[in-house]
């Protein structure tokens, strides 16, 4: 790789820009002062260092979100604010995406990377990767609800959803209830539960694969996964 090219990727700059702090003489490779931006080095054989400092050379990043109420799930929006705006600039800089989408209204764990491998394997259904959900409707949910959602419901434009497993948190004029399905049709929680004459009113994911949401998240908030949840969410895909 392009000595330039790591520099700018890992965030000192552009192209011009990372030419003048070789210009400074900032930058060594193996203890040596370099000039040349065309210099090729392998970053993970060869000690790169800009002031001094050893250059961690990482290709993919891989953070967890507590996505908030109100941000789109998308790169970039012309009117609304979207979960990458909420990234630091660093972070932004490696082109980073959400993996699946959540709705705008709804909260909870969404993964962000620019790994386009593991996001399709997660996202792919033959994959039949469980996501659970938290949700607060309006309307008793029933015993029978939980036996229709085991059985799939059809939704208004005719698809039949595979089972989903039901959980009664709470039932009442507004239940309480966890839902874990292996799909990802648009809008499709509330939607089996419009199939079943309830309404969604609060919706937040607990979990993807075997990704489960830092609770100490605070909405908006997010963090890098440890390489434990990032092993454990390759070997469980």
């Amino acid at each position: 790789m392009r000595l330039d090219k790591l520099l700018a990727n890992m965030g000192f700059g552009s192209r011009k820009e990372v030419k003048q702090l070789l210009k400074q003489k900032a930058v060594s490779v193996d203890g040596e002062i370099v000039k040349d931006a065309s210099m090729h080095v392998d970053p993970n054989k060869q000690d790169v260092s800009v002031y001094g400092e050893t250059v961690q050379y990482t290709e993919y990043i891989y953070i967890m979100m507590n996505k908030p109420p109100g941000v789109i799930s998308a790169t970039e929006d012309l009117f609304d604010q979207t979960v990458i705006d909420l990234l630091d600039p660093l972070a932004q800089h490696f082109s980073p995406f959400p993996v699946g989408r959540l709705d705008k209204d709804t909260e909870g764990l969404l993964l962000i990377t620019n790994d386009g491998q593991l996001s399709h394997n997660l996202l792919s259904p033959k994959k039949h990767v469980p996501k659970t959900y938290y949700a607060i409707i309006d309307g008793v949910v029933t015993e029978e609800d939980k036996a229709a959602f085991l059985e799939g419901v059809e939704l208004d434009d005719g698809y039949v959803t595979k089972p989903g497993e039901l959980k009664i948190l709470k039932s009442g004029p507004q239940s309480e209830i966890e839902l874990t399905i292996q799909e990802g049709k648009f809008h499709q929680v509330k939607r089996m539960f419009e199939a079943r004459n309830k309404k969604v009113t609060y919706l937040k994911r607990l979990s993807m694969g075997s990704l489960k949401l830092d609770e100490s998240l605070s909405l908006g908030e997010y963090r890098e996964l440890t390489e434990k949840e990032l092993d454990a969410l390759k070997n469980n895909q």
